[in-house]
């Protein structure tokens, strides 16, 4: 069986569905990734033996431009992703007789609602993922905000919330993506989001860490975090700034170029200092840089956070699902600084469990992240990370890969909208 995973987003969209990639393999399926062009997302997926099919724009030329794109024009560019994830999935997945393939997507709804469309028009076994619970309908949390589309703040019922967020998703990416499906012969879509999220998603979220509640509206099937077991060594000079002292504090935000937060790396620097550690920083799409020749901070690149994680005092970093559950795993103290979409809930939920801090804001000073680190750095919170580790699963992406193979190749045909 062929298996088209697809996806149009950050490193955090792309990681996991490798680690499924690498499972359905494991039980003998071919499998393709459809994702960004970015080179670091194609080495990743080399590495493991997966090919890349890409789509689109660079999403790290996207994220770290010096203009970011305005909300105007976000119609036009959704019509377009649309499109080009349809082309390229219907391409990974060609050859393939109806019924023999099985499609999973990810990522903005504009690509997956393409995805969908694609899989609608080859007769293809169809399932949307989210890697987070707050991405999908619930009463028990509301939607985040679309681009240009805030939410009324008078209007405090989530499902409410929910409705206009439909509304909102019609608006923005209906007229674009019903024109292309006209183009290749599929009806218009009445709801883009259902459509693309369908009536029983999947949940890649640990449950520990990012629990689905219960009642609610949908038919939620929860896999656990898909995560890629990572075999990679550390670098030489990291092992040896490791060894030369107390465990530093990690500091990296991942693919948000931090935009707000021009002076990032100084005030980071400056708050793990004040803090009596040193310091390790990543540069991630932020490029941050140490601030002087201080033999207490080491810069890294691209590096095995499963391997570093549990040598650290603590990890500051953006909340992405995929750092989140990493330090969890790790029993490593958490400082979360969240920026867009599901980092916010990741930086309560951290809170909540009491494995960390979660920062007021997207944007750092050196006294609130300082106040931050403090209780991270408590005795109480390391104990506490260390409880919940424990509890953390890694079973997820093969739980998900047997069920696909299960549901799909018996040929149960897509969900309806």
């Amino acid at each position: 069986m062929r298996v088209v995973l697809s996806t149009y987003g950050s490193r955090g969209d792309v990681e996991p569905m490798a680690g499924l990639a690498v499972e359905l393999r494991a039980l003998g399926a071919e499998v393709r990734v459809c994702g960004p062009e970015d080179e670091e997302f194609a080495e990743r997926l080399a590495g493991i033996g997966v090919p890349l099919v890409p789509v689109g724009q660079s999403v790290r030329a996207l994220a770290t431009a010096a203009k970011p794109p305005s909300a105007e024009g976000l119609t036009q560019r959704a019509a377009a992703m649309a499109a080009a994830q349809y082309e390229a999935v219907a391409g990974a997945a060609e050859g393939c007789a109806a019924g023999c393939a099985a499609v999973v997507a990810t990522g903005l709804i504009p690509a997956v609602a393409g995805t969908r469309s694609a899989a609608e028009k080859l007769g293809l076994h169809y399932a949307y993922v989210a890697y987070f619970p707050s991405m999908l309908p619930s009463p028990h949390h509301p939607p985040y905000p679309l681009p240009g589309r805030p939410l009324p703040p008078e209007v405090t019922d989530n499902r409410a919330l929910w409705d206009l967020d439909a509304q909102n998703v019609n608006a923005l990416f209906g007229p674009g993506l019903n024109a292309h499906r006209a183009t290749v012969g599929l009806p218009p879509v009445d709801n883009v989001r259902d459509y693309a999220f369908t009536d029983r998603p999947w949940l890649a979220a640990d449950p520990a860490l990012g629990p689905w509640r219960e009642p609610a509206d949908l038919d939620v099937v929860r896999t656990g975090a898909w995560i890629l077991p990572d075999e990679r060594p550390l670098p030489a000079e990291l092992e040896a700034f490791l060894d030369a002292g107390a465990p530093p504090v990690y500091v990296g935000f991942g693919s948000m170029p931090m935009r707000a937060s021009a002076d990032a790396a100084t005030v980071a620097i400056e708050a793990v200092r004040a803090r009596g550690r040193r310091v390790l920083l990543a540069r991630g799409w932020a490029n941050l840089a140490p601030v002087d020749d201080g033999e207490d901070c080491f810069l890294v690149g691209e590096v095995n956070q499963q391997a570093l994680f549990p040598r650290v005092a603590a990890v500051v970093h953006h909340g992405g699902a995929g750092t989140t559950t990493t330090a969890a795993r790790a029993a490593a103290p958490q400082v979360i600084v969240p920026q867009v979409v599901d980092q916010p809930y990741w930086a309560a939920r951290v809170a909540e469990l009491g494995i960390g801090a979660a920062h007021e804001g997207p944007t750092p000073t050196t006294e609130s992240l300082t106040a931050a680190l403090t209780t991270a750095l408590a005795p109480g919170t390391r104990a506490r990370a260390t409880t919940v580790a424990g509890t953390v699963r890694t079973d997820g992406a093969r739980v998900a890969a047997r069920h696909l193979l299960d549901t799909a190749g018996h040929g149960r045909p897509p969900v309806p909208a």
